[in-house]
This record gives structure tokens, sequence and C-alpha cells, in this order.
């Protein structure tokens, strides 16, 4: 769990506190969202709101109308429904290009306590009816969180969650490809991958289903943290398949799994190849990462000229063993609240409001692809980066007798008469 912050205030206040970070709420409130709503007069509110998310093509992201059955399915299962729509300038030789793309973000469905094939069954029976939602709404790509298929058992170094790995076109995979199908739709499928073809060698994994329900490809992760509780090493290495973008009927789409989105030259490298969608599934904890979680993808949207969708899940595991990092913290039986606030950046540096921080979500956002292109012509980031002066301080980097570019004070070290 996130740790209470010290206050002050009197034993009833920090009461609420308490209960607020316990429920993963902020303060009661399920987003920042709704909390600055809830209490802003409508004038600030809609100045606040143009200052955290931007604005598009000049003016606040659009809400769009979903089916009332789907806002029905959304009541009944309890999970957090939003739609927003990013326009573009209209052009005159080149036609509107919107996609509508979805991400679901959830907690696991069972306890850890159970056994592997009830857990993994259960996560399946409660993502069904949202990933049928989805298709209802007429969602195009949909891009699930990061090993949507288990529970996030890495912090344990327990080898027994490796069973949950299976193959490319394992069970996990052949459950999408009928949504996949049924609703004319490409579906990202981040799994735990075991490689039948190399030593059953386990990775963290994006499997691309195209619409047709067949296998476009897949892409592993590039970065693995060695930080807090992220023991994700234990399991699996760096990634091998370099940073490919997947072509797709509805446009070029790209997956930075998780701790790559600390990492801007992966960002780079997926602009670089031409992605105009790139995803972040991701699994990451408040203590660690909140602060940094509507910054850093919204700033690769910008820097790259491209829409990003951020995706993370939602709810405290907890497992049955204690675990301790070597951080000199006590043994602890989970990693911490998972704050759920999935959102999409869009290259003109406008953002979506998040899905809640504590509830499952589907977040659909209609988002017209000229937009991707006309920043790029405003900015002129590609045309004024130096990649050539990059590549030769990387190129020196590399080597072994590497010496950073420093020139000193020439007086810095010269002792005084």
């Amino acid at each position: 769990m996130e740790k209470s912050p010290e206050t002050e205030a009197d034993d009833g206040e920090v009461k609420v506190v308490t209960k607020a970070l316990n429920d993963g709420s902020l303060c009661g409130y399920d987003s920042l969202h709704s909390l600055l709503s809830a209490n802003l007069k409508p004038d600030l509110f809609q100045e606040v709101s143009r200052v955290l998310l931007g604005l598009n093509c000049g003016r606040a992201i659009d809400n769009i109308a979903l089916p009332e059955s789907v806002k029905a399915v959304s009541s009944e299962r309890d999970f957090d429904l939003k739609a927003f729509c990013f326009h573009a300038d209209k052009e005159l030789l080149r036609a509107p290009r919107i996609v509508r793309v979805g991400l679901i973000q959830n907690s696991i469905a069972l306890p850890t306590t159970v056994s592997f094939l009830e857990q993994k069954w259960a996560i399946y029976q409660k993502l069904k009816p949202i990933i049928e939602a989805a298709g209802a709404s007429g969602v195009n790509i949909l891009c699930l969180q990061e090993a949507w298929m288990m529970p996030f058992a890495f912090c344990t170094r327990e080898k027994r969650w490796c069973e949950f790995a299976e193959p490319v076109d394992g069970e996990s995979t052949q459950f999408l490809q009928d949504f996949a199908l049924k609703y004319n739709m490409v579906i990202i499928s981040p799994i735990l991958e075991r490689d039948i073809n190399h030593g059953e060698t386990i990775w963290n994994t994006a499997v691309i289903i195209g619409n047709h329900g067949n296998i476009i490809g897949k892409h592993r992760k590039n970065h693995i943290p060695r930080v807090g509780d992220f023991n994700e090493s234990t399991y699996y290495i760096e990634g091998n398949t370099g940073h490919p973008v997947f072509e797709t009927v509805y446009g070029k789409i790209a997956v930075n799994i998780c701790y790559g989105r600390h990492h801007p030259l992966n960002w780079l490298a997926f602009g670089l190849n031409g992605a105009e969608i790139v995803f972040n599934p991701s699994a990451t904890v408040g203590e660690l990462s909140e602060p940094m979680w509507p910054i850093e993808a919204r700033n690769a949207a910008i820097a790259n000229s491209y829409f990003v969708g951020s995706i993370n899940r939602v709810g405290t595991e907890t497992f049955p063993n204690p675990f301790t990092s070597g951080d000199g913290k006590p043994q602890h039986a989970d990693f911490g609240h998972f704050y759920g606030s999935s959102h999409f950046s869009a290259p003109d540096s406008s953002c979506t409001p998040s899905l809640s921080r504590n509830r499952d979500g589907l977040l659909i956002t209609d988002m017209d692809l000229n937009l991707c292109r006309q920043l790029k012509d405003k900015w002129g980031f590609r045309m004024t980066a130096r990649y050539e002066l990059y590549a030769e301080l990387l190129a020196h980097y590399l080597k072994p007798d590497f010496e950073p570019q420093v020139i000193s004070d020439p007086l810095l070290h010269k002792k005084s008469l």
C-alpha cells in the first residue's frame, strides 16, 4: 500500500486520509480530474483543465457518445467508462484518418492463493464483457495492460509463477483472436511469453493480433527494471526484437512496454520507424512512479509527433509469501497499489482525463492520425534534430576509452595566492 503522509490534522481528518490511500482513491475521489471537478467552481475547473490537459486544435478535449447498451454493461459490471476525441485540422489534399482506440485496465479477479488455472480463467471471464463493450463501441485497436493474464508476481522472485508463461499462439492469444475476428479489431496482448523454440526461455512480450484474428507479430520488452520490488530480471531479460512498428489496416502502431517509458531513446526509436500510435502497457505503483506517470508519455507524444496510450493495472495484489527487495524495508506481501489512471496523449500536447485509480476501466478515444504529420510540420523536430551529433556521441560513449566532454574553468582548481 502507499504510505500515509505526515500530517498535523486532527484525528478525524487523519482517518479520512488513511482510508483514501488504502482504497486507492484520492481523498475519496477516483481520479484527480474528478477531485478537481467536484471541488472547483466551473470557471476555475475549466481553466485548471486547460493547463493540466492542454487544448486540442485550440479547444478542450471533446467527449463522444457511446451506445446505451455499453453504458449499461459498464454500470452492471462496475467498470469505469470514458470516451473522448482528438481532432486534427482539416486538410485540402488528405481525408481525415480517424481511428477509434481503446485501453483496458483491470485488477486481478481472484486471490493469488487460488489455483493458477482458476486465476487465469477468472481474468478471462472478467475481461470478456469489457472487451465486448469495446467491440460494441466500434473500437478499431484495443490494448490490454502488461501481463494481463496473470498477477504481477515478479516482486516475489518465486519461479512457480513462470507457469503462467505461454507461447505467442497460446491460450490467451486464442481467447483474444475470437474477439479480433468478431469485431474487426486489432488487439495488443501483453503476455508472459515462453519461447518454445529457444530453450523455453521466458520473455515479457506483446502479441499483435490482426483484425482478421491473425498474429501480425510480437515485441519483447526492451528495458527491464531493477528498482524497488520490481525484480523482473529474475524471470526474463532485455528483449531482442528491436523497435518494430506494425502496419495495420488502421495505422502504424508500436508497443513500448512498461519500464521502457523511462528511456527517451526507446520512444525515439519507435518514432523513427514511423509509429503513429505507441502503446505503453504497464504495471506500476503509486509510491514509486505516480508523479512521473502523466509526464513521460505526454512528453514522448510531443517529442515524437505520435499518439501514446498509457495503460496501468488496478488494485493491490497480495502474495502468499512475504518478500524483501534488498532496500532495507521490512518484508511485505504486496507490491503496493497499482493506481490505474490509464489515458491517451496526443502530439499537440493535449491529453485525456485518466481512468479511475481504483476501478477496472475502458477508455475509448477517437483520434485523427493526420495530427501526427501536422505537428511534424509545425514544430520540425525531425528536421531540426542533430542525429549525426547524437550518433557520434553515442559511438564514443560505447568505447572503453570514452571521456566526457567537460570543459573546466581554468581557475577552478588554481590555488589562491
